[in-house]
């Protein structure tokens, strides 16, 4: 079992080839696929890309400022996502099926009250959370030939309908299901250290560039290649070469335990 994360920055991105080789490896494994969706909503409304949608809490991690309305927009892109996905792998002969992770398989944790606005932090009401469980009962149909596309959105204890950080909700996917791999596809070919490229590291070296070094999108995905291993998941992989290349590792950089 592979979970694959498909970026939102590189959706754009990603080839006729690139999509023959998923849907080859899919075909010969079990594999789940989550989606982002920060270009295309940016697309959607000029709002979503001014630096006002984005905060800052008191740890320097980065969410999108959520509100009803800002996931009514998540939903209208990632159902245009998905049915290209979708169409994408049925055309090469794989089917799948679309799953919201808010209707009953992903659960989150309370979200961040505090956060930066200019000099001071302030409280303020954002449909944020962590994952923190997976109902893996929704994905009981996840077989070679049929794949499920989980859009990360979540539930919290109120019951509320909450944004989820993708990266994040991968390796909890992953770490559910027991998947050997997490492949979290993105617009960057590696992670980056003293202007050269990184091939591997270890998650003691991925926790230590997280806390110390990294920033913005490389920051989030280094916390869930880390939560990926405490979950269980033997390595994890960041790139944005064909899947079979950064599984294989001759792309990307592979985060192990050891």
């Amino acid at each position: 079992m592979a979970v694959v994360k498909l970026g939102g920055s590189c959706l754009d991105l990603l080839d006729a080839s690139w999509w023959d080789d998923l849907a080859r490896h899919g075909r010969e494994r079990p594999l789940i696929l989550l989606h982002g969706w920060s270009r295309p909503l940016q697309r959607l409304h000029p709002c979503h890309r001014r630096p006002s949608a984005m905060l800052r809490d008191r740890y320097g991690n980065q969410s999108r400022w959520t509100t009803p309305e800002v996931i009514d927009d998540i939903k209208t892109v990632s159902s245009a996502v998905s049915r290209e996905v979708l169409a994408q792998l049925r055309q090469r002969d794989v089917t799948a099926e679309w799953l919201l992770g808010s209707d009953g398989l992903i659960s989150a944790g309370p979200g961040e009250r505090l956060w930066w606005r200019g000099r001071q932090l302030v409280e303020l009401e954002n449909l944020v959370g962590p994952p923190t469980s997976v109902n893996t009962a929704r994905l009981d149909h996840t077989r070679p030939g049929h794949v499920p596309l989980v859009t990360p959105l979540a539930r919290n204890t109120a019951g509320q309908e909450v944004n989820t950080d993708a990266d994040r909700a991968a390796a909890a996917v992953a770490g559910a299901v027991g998947a050997a791999d997490l492949v979290l596809v993105t617009d960057v070919s590696h992670l980056i250290a003293d202007g050269q490229p990184v091939h591997s590291i270890t998650e003691e070296t991925a926790i230590t560039w997280r806390n110390k070094v990294a920033t913005g999108g490389m920051r989030k995905k280094l916390r869930a290649a880390c939560e990926a291993l405490e979950r269980g998941v033997e390595r994890v992989v960041i790139g944005n070469a064909p899947v079979t290349a950064l599984l294989t590792t001759h792309a990307g950089t592979v985060v192990t335990r050891a």
